[in-house]
């Protein structure tokens, strides 16, 4: 599939959306009805690590356009009284059946509090696919990641209950060891992984830690 040409888009412009016509995962994405290509992500995570199942309590951090809830809500089969599937965003997001949707800043204590509520009690497995609005300076961008992740963690720390999982997208670019070294002895088991779906040029990789301590 060819785009056709405008003056008035960028050569950048041009070449994603191009490369957005021809990804095999936005095609199946938009044939299957995913809201986006990185609910391909989650699910292949999923698929080697079984962190999803019926009944858990889960947290999805950064969840706009909501193809990650759309893939736990597949695994975990929220319902009213049961499992509890919560997500929260900056941006709004298209509701889903019983998935609690949260408007806000999850660095705000108001928003925290909202969250808690929603969970009924503790999560299972946190769920952080978070990303900074970037500039293009690697090292800047970097930076702003690790801030994101520092932040997810510490939410992390709170709501998992024991032997829970927490699931978080890194930038690779020297700082993500930091973390790494918080992480390790409050997990059984962490593993790094940058699933299929992640496009080889990208620096993202995800972090897959099982079996929380407490």
């Amino acid at each position: 599939m060819k785009l056709k040409s405008s003056k008035q888009r960028s050569i950048s412009s041009t070449r994603w959306l191009q490369r957005q016509l021809t990804d095999p995962y936005v095609i199946k994405a938009q044939k299957i009805g995913y809201r986006s290509r990185a609910a391909f992500k989650l699910k292949e995570l999923n698929d080697q690590f079984h962190f999803l199942k019926p009944g858990k309590n889960v947290l999805d951090l950064g969840a706009a356009p909501g193809g990650w809830l759309q893939i736990a809500s597949e695994c975990v089969k929220p319902d009213k009284t049961k499992a509890q599937l919560v997500g929260i965003d900056l941006l709004e997001i298209n509701p889903l059946p019983y998935v609690t949707l949260i408007q806000g800043d999850f660095y705000e204590e108001a928003t925290i509090d909202a969250i808690r509520q929603a969970l009924n009690g503790k999560a299972d497995v946190v769920l952080s696919d978070m990303a900074p609005s970037t500039i293009g300076h690697q090292s800047t961008d970097h930076i702003r990641m690790m801030g994101l992740c520092e932040a997810a963690w510490a939410l992390a720390q709170e709501v998992l209950i024991p032997h829970g999982a927490f699931v978080m997208k890194l930038f690779q670019g020297g700082m993500e060891g930091e973390i790494l070294k918080k992480l390790k002895p409050r997990f059984d088991k962490i593993k790094h992984v940058k699933p299929p779906a992640s496009r080889k040029e990208s620096s993202e990789i995800y972090l897959v830690a099982l079996g929380f301590k407490g």
